[in-house]
């Protein structure tokens, strides 16, 4: 297993090490040890989700607030998608940049996104088995987000806008500029 941290400080992209015969596949997707070697984290995770989602769906920009941030370690099971993760900690360097990275069955990359971040995904495939793992539990009083659109964040989705599946809860999310901060 390898890891690279992205230009967004404590973001990391996890490569697994990938055994490959004439029968198929297999890697070990997630080992506490490993991953606390390969980030420096501390993370202990406690719950995993799993979406399923159609060519051009986009999830985001999602995050958790106050006591119930989240980190997460994400990955795609299924497809490909174009994954995005936005720092909004204040005093980081970094502070409304963005990094993005396709996730796909074939490269078997993941994402590991730090509390502090918002967090959001395109399918670019037909469908994506869409897997991530976080280390708090979700609370929907602390939900927050940033609309995909946003002009100052101006995000490159890879897919032309008229594409576009967003939930009705994501088109109205707050821009950057307004966002309540976690």
């Amino acid at each position: 297993m390898k890891s690279f941290e992205t230009k967004l400080k404590g973001c990391y992209i996890i490569e697994p090490n990938v055994f490959e015969d004439k029968r198929g596949y297999f890697l070990e997707s997630f080992n506490v040890i490993k991953f606390k070697d390969l980030t420096n984290s501390e993370t202990i995770f406690v719950q995993d989700n799993e979406s399923y989602s159609t060519k051009g769906v986009l999830r985001g920009l999602h995050y958790q607030t106050g006591e119930h941030a989240q980190a997460k370690l994400v990955r795609v099971v299924k497809g490909k998608v174009l994954d995005v993760a936005v720092d909004l900690r204040k005093n980081s360097k970094t502070f409304g940049g963005y990094i993005s990275v396709e996730l796909s069955e074939e490269n078997k990359k993941q994402l590991f996104v730090p509390r502090g971040f918002a967090h959001g995904f395109i399918v670019l495939s037909d469908i994506a088995i869409f897997s991530y793992k976080c280390d708090n539990y979700y609370n929907k009083d602390s939900e927050q987000g940033i609309i995909f659109n946003d002009t100052d964040l101006n995000i490159d989705w890879k897919l032309s806008k008229k594409e576009f599946i967003v939930s009705e809860k994501d088109i109205i999310l707050n821009t950057f500029k307004n966002a309540i901060l976690p």
